[in-house]
């Protein structure tokens, strides 16, 4: 028996529903690294396609690292080390998967890493237009969180943070904080629930900012990502 379906003809173009059923498998360890998938003529009886969409769809899957076809060999997966994670449509595969838990874990040890020295330049390099932006995002923070308004908070809590990454002055941070910007909405999702919003420590990075206080903002961001304030870090990570 199969473990892939057919797919069907819809808004989504057929060869990206057959690439997105199939890293599913992948991403959440059905299939695992280096085994080889069924042959093109049992997938494409599988999914009901043509040699034509099943090769658009292997294509597509090995521009992102997580296949590799070669002739008269087949395809295999490939080692984890070689997936391309920031790419916007793999995060958005990601989130499909019935447990996103140990991939938002790691996403949270990317954060330690990245967003204090953000939130640092952000204090130096933010303009006078960003820092109003901040002002009425936190606002609005401060509104949803008093309210439980977990809605609202996941919304401006997503857009406090990118903001940040667009106030640093650096242009390498702007792209990155986009890329990201596809699952800060789930992790914030997962971490607001319970009615812990962490008011008080986005209010320490929105002072440390708006003052211009580098150091205070580093700290600050460190104090906000603290596994006491992500219950998330406590989930344990995919090793690779």
């Amino acid at each position: 028996m199969s473990i892939f379906s057919s797919v069907e003809d819809s808004s989504r173009r057929i060869h990206v529903q057959i690439a997105r059923q199939i890293a599913r498998k992948i991403l959440s360890g059905e299939l695992k690294e280096n085994e080889k998938l069924p042959s093109e003529i049992e997938l494409c009886d599988a999914f009901g396609v043509s040699r034509t969409a099943l090769r658009e769809s292997t294509k597509l899957l090995s521009a992102k690292g997580l296949i590799e076809s070669k002739p008269k060999v087949g395809t295999r997966i490939l080692p984890r080390t070689q997936w391309h994670f920031l790419d916007p449509q793999l995060l958005d595969w990601i989130q499909d998967l019935a447990d996103t838990k140990p991939f938002l874990a790691q996403f949270l040890g990317l954060r330690k890493a990245i967003d204090p020295e953000a939130c640092a330049l952000a204090a130096l390099n933010a303009t006078v237009e960003q820092r109003k932006t901040l002002s009425v995002l936190f606002q609005k923070m401060t509104v949803a969180a008093n309210s439980f308004d977990y809605e609202d908070w996941t919304i401006n809590d997503h857009l406090f943070h990118q903001t940040i990454f667009l106030s640093t002055g650096n242009h390498f941070y702007v792209p990155f904080g986009n890329i990201l910007s596809a699952i800060f909405k789930q992790f914030i999702d997962h971490s607001a629930e319970g009615g812990r919003f962490c008011l008080e420590e986005h209010k320490a990075i929105y002072d440390a900012i708006m003052s211009g206080d580098a150091d205070k903002a580093r700290i600050a961001s460190q104090v906000l990502l603290d596994d006491e304030n992500q219950r998330l870090s406590k989930v344990s990570l995919i090793t690779a």
